[in-house]
């Protein structure tokens, strides 16, 4: 199964990336993903069920760790080439 992220940490601040939007920013880069955009607004990454898990577990921890007082997440199942949603277990 494969799955996309997208997520905003927040204070935002426009004249300086804040602390936990790095944090943030380096969890997802230095994952194992596929497809990282991260941008001052909004960031997304895609890749396989294992490697999104541990990366949002690993990237709330820090950015709320760093100063984020919100993260918004969204969390999509990505439909293979036929359309279809790939059947799966993810719980663990």
């Amino acid at each position: 199964m494969r799955l996309r992220v997208e997520f905003t940490t927040e204070p935002f601040d426009l004249d300086e990336a804040p602390p936990h939007a790095l944090a943030a920013r380096d969890v997802i880069q230095g994952a194992d993903l596929d497809a990282v955009d991260v941008g001052p607004f909004g960031n997304t990454a895609e890749g396989d069920v294992d490697a999104v898990l541990t990366a949002v577990d690993a990237m709330l921890r820090r950015s709320l760790g760093a100063g984020a007082t919100r993260v918004s997440l969204q969390v999509n199942v990505i439909a293979e080439s036929d359309g279809r949603a790939e059947p799966g277990e993810v719980a663990r």
